[in-house]
């Protein structure tokens, strides 16, 4: 199977158990809520970092299935950071993957809400995975680990105060260690989150939880860096720092390709990591 071919797959898999969280969710009070938090939900994701956790855990353990309502949740999670993103009072955006984003369509108190919704939905799920899942002591401990990771990565020392150093930095001149601070926390943290609580779920030991979170931080980094020249070379208007307010085109395009070289080195002592060391090539090298 080709890595585009697992992708869809995977991403197919990832839609299909999204789809059952939210049956029987009409007809209740809370059914305007819901239909914001789907509308966001199946705007057209890559699933990206749930299909990190899947195959982190699968190249491990050589299954995903009980890692998928961690999978679930981090797509939550990532939905949810885009819903606020959209914001008039962040970015105001208007359109988010060609489609109204969220505020929209259903006004901007809602938009808050479903983001919030779908937030607590995360917790709700990992919670209670890890109730209802864990068959002993050993279950319990990797469980409760991914979910503290994930927990960590999403909040204010990871995903949130990275999107803090953004808003604070809109319109100035920033040094390249706050710039890196900015882009480990608000895009690596949960690309690394991915593929680490993917790893504990599959029962990595402590040097390969390193090696993972050594990959997730340079595909991480990589994927931004990558953005902000695709930026560039699409011409569009950059009022923020970017990696290409200190280094030349050429010299990003170096940090992008050692980026994914060391990611592929740190993978390379796992016997299935084929999947991982295509995907890190095709997310720090793609093209939009």
């Amino acid at each position: 199977m080709s890595l585009m071919d697992e992708i869809n797959n995977l991403q197919s898999v990832v839609d299909n158990e999204l789809s059952k969280v939210f049956t029987n969710k009409t007809g209740n009070y809370q059914e305007k809520i819901f239909e914001a938090m789907k509308y966001s939900l199946f705007t057209g994701g890559k699933r990206i970092r749930p299909i990190l956790l899947l195959k982190s855990c699968e190249m491990v353990k050589g299954s995903y299935e009980e890692a998928i309502p961690f999978a679930l949740a981090l797509e939550m999670i990532h939905t949810y950071s885009l819903i606020h993103d959209d914001l008039p009072s962040m970015d105001n955006d208007d359109f988010r993957r060609g489609k109204p984003t969220n505020h929209k369509v259903f006004g901007e108190a809602i938009a808050i809400l479903s983001g919030d919704g779908l937030l607590n939905l995360s917790y709700e799920i990992m919670v209670e995975s890890i109730i209802n899942k864990s068959k002993d002591k050993n279950d319990y401990n990797r469980y409760l680990l991914a979910f503290k990771e994930i927990s960590n990565a999403s909040g204010v020392e990871g995903m949130i105060g990275g999107q803090v150093v953004d808003i604070l930095s809109d319109g100035k001149i920033i040094d390249s260690s706050e710039l890196k601070y900015m882009y480990k926390c608000k895009t690596a943290a949960l690309i690394r989150a991915a593929v680490v609580s993917g790893g504990i779920i599959g029962g990595a030991n402590n040097e390969e939880i390193k090696k993972l979170k050594t990959y997730g931080e340079c595909v991480g980094l990589g994927y931004q860096i990558r953005d902000d020249i695709l930026d560039m070379d699409e011409d569009r208007k950059i009022s923020k720092t970017t990696y290409l307010s200190f280094n030349p085109p050429g010299k990003a395009k170096e940090k992008v390709e050692s980026l994914s070289k060391e990611a592929k080195e740190s993978v390379k002592s796992f016997k299935n990591n084929k999947f991982l060391d295509e995907i890190s090539y095709y997310l720090i090298n793609r093209n939009k």
